[in-house]
């Protein structure tokens, strides 16, 4: 008998916390204190991470003891002092005081127009901003608008009234919010809506054209990210660039309901990572926030209470050594009001379309682009599922999965039984959505599952096991039955469980030559008189 247990939490699995209904509840305090990381070596500079627009929601977390913990720690390696913002109320001139660099991670809370003022001035009066978007349609709270259109100032298709079709309740969360053209009139750049996937940002501004910022930075990846607009050369330039030739479907991200590039990449198309003047201060902009994660969330999708999954851009191509040169210039104090009093070559003013001004845009798809899950509401943290960033209450327990097999699996496509076994559900939870198969070495699937009504699936690959429901304890168990393709011919293979395509439990099995004693699994069926719930409750 071979026994393997894995842990795993994950959306299928996962009970929604409770909810309740109630007014809006972003007033309300954040209980979960701001992490800080001093360095052993400091450099006597300060950074503020921005964790009070919506930075945890969905998928994303944007955390700096969470997916943004690689960034904060080759900060604090380089002497820096880094701290989060957390705060429920707007931000103020007083939260900004005695920080060199302000980092704005993908944003999915729009900023009040005070909050709009105190950036810019922080900037004015020499501080550092950097601000890190994503791709269009990236709303991960469904509140109709995602980080660029939050950075922009304006909502696409609704620069009249940035609340357009929202309810009485999220016009209340957003009460001082306001539509403008803000980044481009303070910063001198506007993010691009298009969705650009799986490509390299290779054409890199010489370090001397950049204040040093690209040396020895040749490309920069994106997934699902956008492009930047320059709107005035003499305080926003381009320093990272696509390259030249695309077409509008080339490189698209695949659920990008707008087109991919706008310009045909190269210079046209405007930067993927720009730097900005303003004032005696700097700012910095990138198009995605693939390249600053790493793959260690900290909290639970704020929506369903599932694992999330981030990716490992920022020791991907040159992303890593390009975000922490671009603080260590955002850090440093210079005189210069302007890049033409500094030197450096001006660009263009980058080719807009005439649906990219501000009060001609339409929205291509209505938004939200689903409706959310259960009775989560963006705005009021009393839906937010536990173990999520702002829900006060603690992560449950992670899944357990046991997946017990004979010895040895039968060749010559004779049957056996495999059991799956499942811990800490909720109490009479159902779980659809297992699938499982036995593949060999190099990925050639063997083996069907046999359905409840005794027919057989015409394909050899991954099946789905049935339903499972688990009894008060939040235990469930079902056994299947299976067969290998009588054709093979191998000494081992891999038996995978998956739920919800997430592969959950992967084991290496033996195969044997069929015979009387695999087929009558003794030692399975006793094992299965000691669950606590037959398979007959599966379903029910």
């Amino acid at each position: 008998m071979k026994r393997v247990t894995q842990k795993r939490a994950i959306q299928s699995v996962i009970i929604f916390a409770s909810f309740t209904v109630g007014v809006p509840a972003l007033a309300e305090s954040i209980s979960d204190p701001p992490p800080v990381l001093e360095p052993s070596d400091p450099n006597g500079k300060r950074v503020l991470f921005d964790n009070s627009h919506g930075q945890t929601a969905g998928q994303s977390d944007w955390v700096i003891d969470g997916a943004f913990s690689d960034f904060a720690d080759a900060l604090v390696e380089n002497g820096y002092y880094v701290k989060e913002h957390r705060s429920a109320e707007p931000l103020t001139s007083a939260d900004l005081d005695g920080y060199d660099v302000f980092i704005i991670p993908e944003a999915q809370i729009p900023f009040k127009a005070i909050e709009q003022e105190e950036i810019a001035s922080f900037a004015e009066e020499g501080g550092g901003v950097f601000f890190i978007a994503d791709h269009y349609n990236a709303d991960r709270n469904f509140n109709r608008l995602d980080s660029n259109e939050i950075m922009n100032g304006w909502r696409r298709g609704a620069y009249d009234d940035i609340t357009k079709g929202m309810s009485n309740e999220e016009k209340e969360a957003l009460e001082g919010v306001v539509s403008s053209d803000w980044l481009a009139e303070e910063f001198g750049v506007r993010f691009r809506y298009n969705a650009i996937d799986h490509t390299v940002a290779d054409s890199i501004v010489s370090p001397e054209e950049a204040f040093g910022i690209t040396e020895n930075i040749s490309a920069l990846s994106i997934h699902a990210g956008s492009t930047l607009a320059i709107i005035d050369p003499n305080v926003a330039k381009g320093v990272a660039y696509l390259p030249d030739g695309l077409t509008p479907e080339a490189n698209k991200w695949n659920n990008a309901v707008d087109q991919g590039v706008y310009h045909g990449g190269g210079m046209e198309e405007g930067p993927y990572a720009a730097i900005g003047k303003k004032g005696l201060g700097k700012a910095a902009f990138i198009g995605d926030s693939s390249p600053v994660e790493d793959a260690t969330p900290k909290y639970r999708n704020e929506e369903h209470g599932g694992m999330k999954r981030t990716y490992d851009g920022f020791i991907d191509q040159d992303n890593g050594a390009f975000l922490v040169q671009v603080v260590d210039w955002l850090a440093e104090q210079e005189s210069y009001t302007n890049f033409a009093e500094a030197g450096i070559p001006l660009d263009e003013p980058s080719p807009l379309l005439e649906m990219e001004q501000p009060e001609k845009t339409t929205e291509p798809q209505a938004e939200p682009w689903r409706q959310p899950q259960g009775d989560y509401r963006w705005y009021d943290r009393s839906t937010f599922a536990a173990g999520s960033f702002g829900s006060g209450q603690e992560a449950p327990l992670e899944v357990e999965y046991d997946l017990e097999t004979p010895e040895a699996l039968p060749l010559g496509g004779q049957t056996f039984s495999v059991t799956v076994e499942l811990r800490h559900l909720a109490p009479n939870q159902t779980v659809n959505s297992l699938d499982m198969q036995v593949y060999l070495p190099g990925g050639r699937s063997i083996s069907q599952i046999q359905g409840e009504d005794g027919s057989w699936p015409s394909s050899y690959g991954y099946h789905q096991i049935g339903t499972l429901t688990a009894d008060a304890t939040g235990a469930a168990t079902k056994t299947v039955t299976m067969r290998l393709n009588p054709s093979v011919e191998a000494d081992s293979a891999m038996i995978r469980l998956r739920n919800d395509r997430q592969n959950v439990v992967t084991q290496t099995v033996a195969l044997t030559a069929a015979s009387e004693k695999v087929t009558k699994l003794p030692t399975i069926q006793k094992s299965l008189k000691r669950k606590s719930v037959p398979v007959a409750l599966a379903g029910s």
